[in-house]
């Protein structure tokens, strides 16, 4: 499934070094203490609104970042750990009810002596049939097998989702893979971080290999032709914004004409062995796959298998003994900066919610999320579209016949909010407690077979793609959808006891970053039904393409660590949906009474309260090595520059904090991004 989210790269383990089996009580609306008065709203709103708390906070060790997402995700974790805590002190729970499932499968994952005890023991099987392997061919025959049985080792990147072309029907979409660093460039850059980030990767390598009985001076070896064959792989890749492109990445073909792309793998075999039944697959990026073939051919059997041994080792060392969890953290702390990992509750309360997803879903709604606070959300839900819609009525750069469409796609838009309708149940997952690994592997198994099912047939767009208790939200583009989990829906984003100024700021933000989004750069490219259609009069999309490339240019000019600057075209897309979702949350306050009024709060009025719980909504302390990841991978630019760049945009804050030639975030008039 396409999705654009508030969020990407939240922390690679999320959590506080506190293991207090309490949830805490939700945060003040407002923090006046955190803001630094001492510098002037107009040279820097995001420190000004959050100075203080950026000097005084340390970021805990198990996190590569801390504020508002990081406490509230923490928050949450917490939160389900009292109903998982609850579920797996019961042993009494009747076999096969959900409350079995969720607790037995909890309990599987916090019982670490048995996991230590099986060490690789549950990974030797599959290896022998990849050490067995001694062509190319069977190679890929052996991935088909395993693939079904949700051991996936393969360097075919694949998903089922509704036809981009035909929304109403889902196709089998393929995608490129094979790479374990976050995209190609990793590979290839010569500065000292780069370096030494293929270093650790191949001293993971090696450990992983040696973890499972190979002879530490061939470990060596291997792992460096591993990284050498990653690297030729990642030659054919494309870049983080051109995979930004939806024309650039939609190839429908029959099965036939794929064989024809890659002639070395049997496509018709393979998709048989995966369970598979389709005549026609998009294709996403046709170079990768002519350029895999060719390396399935040319490349050492040898080399292939040792990259398949470690993409399974890797991809199932965190259901491993201490060992290996300990050599996945090495890895992963290079992007992260983290210094510790998180306890392993932490752990296993983040496993329930991605395994068990509605299990545990609709028992985290049924303690934490109330019919009231899904009543408010309608409502801000709906105030926004209506203030949405009235912005694209006033627009003064579009046709007449585009606003139309516009309207049309606006007032098509699903609305979920909270929770599905209905929960999935997982009847054929078995769960014991003492079968970690085979729990995982049970739920895997599922979760294929069902998205596989869904090949060829209708879509269903009453499916969620997040969990209920998810800190995120998100817009789908083939659904047409803005969907926003319970998670998100609390402090510092939604407090019911906060006033409208603080609310409309930060949860009517994010309401509006995703509404905009179905009119981005490429959110815009998709009709009312889904379908990758272009519905826009030619003039008014190259205007809509002038005043998206001055976003662009305005974004590449904000440095980060000194020496990196932000990708303007990477995140346009996230960009747009914050400079759009500002504008909306603000005409929607606008309908209230306290917008209306002049009355201070903490000394400040309604309007500048609005600014700030927006600021606030984004106080966010990252480590310069997620910094420095998200800047090549993340489409969202860094939190200060997601408050710094709207509203150096926008014409109210400028009037509401007396925003002069003299500060340093004015813009001139002419040169302010005035889209949505």
């Amino acid at each position: 499934m396409k999705q654009y989210s508030l969020l990407l790269i939240l922390c690679v383990a999320a959590g506080l070094s506190s293991c207090k089996n309490t949830a805490q009580p939700e945060a003040a609306a407002f923090d006046v203490a955190g803001m630094d008065t001492s510098i002037q709203p107009g040279d820097n709103f995001f420190k000004y609104a959050n100075g203080k708390w950026l000097a005084t906070t340390k970021i805990p060790d198990d996190q590569s970042g801390w504020g508002s997402f990081y406490s509230l995700y923490d928050n949450n974790l917490k939160k389900l750990r009292i109903i998982l805590d609850g579920l797996a002190a019961n042993t009494n729970h009747p076999k096969g009810s959900a409350a079995q499932k969720v607790g037995d499968y909890y309990a599987s994952g916090m019982d670490t002596a048995t996991i230590e005890k099986r060490g690789s023991e549950p990974l030797k099987n599959t290896l022998a049939k990849i050490a067995a392997v001694t062509t190319y061919q069977q190679l890929i025959q052996l991935m088909g097998d395993e693939m079904k049985l949700a051991n996936d080792f393969s360097p075919i990147g694949y998903y089922v989702s509704a036809d981009e072309k035909n929304s109403s029907r889902n196709i089998l979409v393929l995608t490129q893979a094979g790479l374990s660093l976050p995209e190609k460039s990793y590979y290839t850059k010569t500065d000292s971080i780069s370096v030494s980030i293929r270093n650790a990767f191949v001293k993971n390598i090696e450990t992983y290999f040696t973890l499972t009985g190979t002879d530490a001076a061939l470990a060596q070896k291997q792992a460096a032709q591993v990284l050498a064959l990653e690297t030729k792989i990642a030659a054919s890749h494309l870049t983080p914004v051109e995979l930004r492109d939806p024309i650039k990445n939609y190839h429908k073909m029959s099965v036939a004409q794929l064989q024809q792309q890659a002639p070395q793998v049997n496509w018709p075999e393979l998709f048989s062995k995966m369970g598979i039944q389709t005549d026609s697959v998009n294709v996403s990026q046709p170079a990768y796959y002519a350029a895999l073939g060719k390396l399935l051919a040319s490349e050492p059997i040898k080399v292939w298998k040792q990259k398949a041994a470690y993409d399974y080792i890797s991809s199932n060392a965190r259901n491993l003994s201490k060992q290996f969890r300990d050599t996945r953290f090495d890895f992963r702390k290079v992007f992260s900066g983290l210094t510790e990992q998180p306890p392993r509750w932490k752990t296993m309360v983040q496993s329930s919610d991605e395994g068990l997803k509605d299990l545990l879903g609709q028992l985290y709604v049924e303690k934490y999320f109330p019919p009231a606070a899904k009543k408010r959300m309608d409502e801000l839900v709906n105030n926004l579209q209506i203030a949405f819609q009235k912005r694209i009525a006033g627009l003064d750069w579009m046709s007449d016949t585009t606003k139309a469409q516009a309207q049309i796609k606006l007032s098509a838009f699903i609305k979920k909010i909270g929770y599905p309708d209905t929960w999935k149940s997982y009847e054929d997952v078995t769960i014991n407690r003492d079968t970690y690994f085979e729990n995982i592997q049970s739920i895997q198994q599922h979760d294929l077979a069902e998205n596989l099912k869904k090949i060829g047939k209708p879509v269903d767009k009453t499916e969620w793609g997040m969990t209920a208790p998810t800190v995120n939200a998100y817009y789908n583009p083939v659904f047409n959808e803005i969907v926003f989990p319970a998670g998100i829906l609390q402090s510092p984003f939604f407090n019911a006891d906060a006033d409208d100024a603080i609310n409309y700021g930060a949860i009517g933000l994010v309401i509006g970053h995703e509404m905009t989004h179905g009119f981005d750069d490429q959110g815009r490219q998709y009709d009312a039904s889904g379908n990758l259609k272009d519905w826009w009069q030619a003039s008014d999309g190259a205007k809509f393409t002038q005043k998206a490339n001055g976003v662009v240019e305005q974004y590449n000019g904000f440095k980060v660590l000194d020496s990196l600057s932000v990708n303007g075209q990477l995140t346009l897309g996230e960009n747009l949906a914050d400079i759009g979702g500002l504008a909306i949350a603000w005409d929607a306050f606008q309908l209230t009474n306290q917008a209306k009024s002049t009355e201070k709060i903490e000394g400040f009025t309604p309007q500048q309260r609005f600014f700030l719980g927006f600021a606030q909504a984004w106080r966010i302390k990252n480590r310069p090595e997620n910094v420095r990841t998200g800047i090549s991978v993340d489409p969202h630019s860094p939190e200060e520059f997601r408050v710094l760049g709207p509203l150096s945009n926008f014409d109210p804050f400028y009037t509401h904090f007396g925003v002069t030639e003299k500060h340093k975030m004015y813009r001139k008039p002419e040169n302010r991004a005035r889209i949505w």
